[in-house]
């Protein structure tokens, strides 16, 4: 097979799902509605946490940015997911793939430190409570999440620039977005060298972060178990269970896809697996910390009571 580089494919073909055509209609709607609901309960986090005295905290300005990054998160694939079910395989430019692969990957990246910074501020709270709001001031808090963003945006750049450098002879993506496993098996050359080195990119992240979110953890179980009153240690469970079910979901969706040989799942698992990380996460984060959360919970409850007050006058 003749080689050629990504620079004479113009374009490449994103096979979607198999779906029956009198089906596409149903899971067009479904899809849609998810994306909606998604948008709608991370912009609410957002708008809660600005407007409501009572969550003008560190632990709430790091969620609006996590339900900030989700916004853009769910949008780099909810677009070629909708267009894949409703038209069924549907060409996309060679350069919007990759702008596509680099920017799903930088927010994923990016997502990875900012739960790492989220636990760094639940660690302070708990097991450094007097000095909390002298430790976790303003100007830290912008540089924890100017950092998260930038070693996101910074990472990103390995996996994605390996990929547009990697001569291609076919074009059907065997996906309904551009990600790293199913562009590699378009590749005309032995890709077992840029797999190694992206799954261990990865991997390095993820795994690094993982385990300094475990140790902060590790820190608060120790102090939560000194305090005295079994009720002390249920409040200072509750502040953190939110935090370690989304981090259960994004760790343990990432470990499903770089666990083992990076690429080795099953063509037509890709996408379904896609599905979890890429549109489910996102919808459940705003849900875990909307029904979780007592303050969240009570800021929504003021905020109803506002705007029928407002419908009143």
């Amino acid at each position: 097979m003749e080689q050629a580089n990504h620079t004479s494919t113009p374009f490449f073909l994103l096979a979607g799902f198999m779906i029956p055509y009198s089906l596409r209609p149903l899971a067009f709607l479904g899809s849609l509605s998810v994306y909606i609901l998604t948008l709608m309960g991370n912009l609410l986090i957002m708008l809660l946490v600005r407007a409501d005295s009572g969550l003008h905290t560190p632990m709430y300005f790091f969620l609006s940015v996590l339900s900030f990054l989700e916004l853009w998160y769910v949008s780099t694939t909810a677009p070629t997911l909708l267009r894949s079910l409703l038209w069924g395989q549907t060409s996309m430019p060679s350069a919007a793939c990759f702008i596509q692969l680099y920017t799903f990957h930088a927010l994923g990246i990016t997502e990875c430190y900012l739960l790492g910074a989220m636990a760094l501020d639940r660690y302070l709270a708990i097991c450094h409570p007097l000095h909390y709001h002298v430790l976790m001031s303003p100007q830290l808090r912008v540089v924890l999440v100017c950092a998260s963003w930038t070693a996101g945006f910074s990472g990103a750049l390995v996996p994605a620039s390996l990929m547009a450098t990697m001569p291609f002879c076919l074009t059907e993506v065997a996906h309904y977005f551009c990600d790293l496993a199913p562009l590699m098996r378009l590749a005309c050359i032995d890709t077992a060298w840029h797999k190694r080195i992206i799954s261990t990119f990865i991997s390095t992240i993820n795994g690094c972060d993982f385990f300094c979110i475990v140790g902060l953890y590790g820190g608060i179980i120790r102090a939560v178990l000194r305090l005295p009153s079994g009720a002390s240690r249920a409040k200072a469970f509750s502040t953190c269970s939110s935090h370690v079910t989304v981090v259960a979901l994004f760790f343990g969706s990432a470990f499903i896809v770089y666990s083992g040989a990076f690429g080795s799942h099953i063509e037509r698992t890709d996408r379904y697996i896609a599905l979890v990380y890429g549109s489910i996460t996102p919808l459940f984060n705003p849900i875990i910390y909307t029904l979780r959360n007592k303050e969240v919970k009570e800021a929504i409850w003021r905020m109803f009571q506002r705007f029928w007050t407002f419908r009143g006058l």
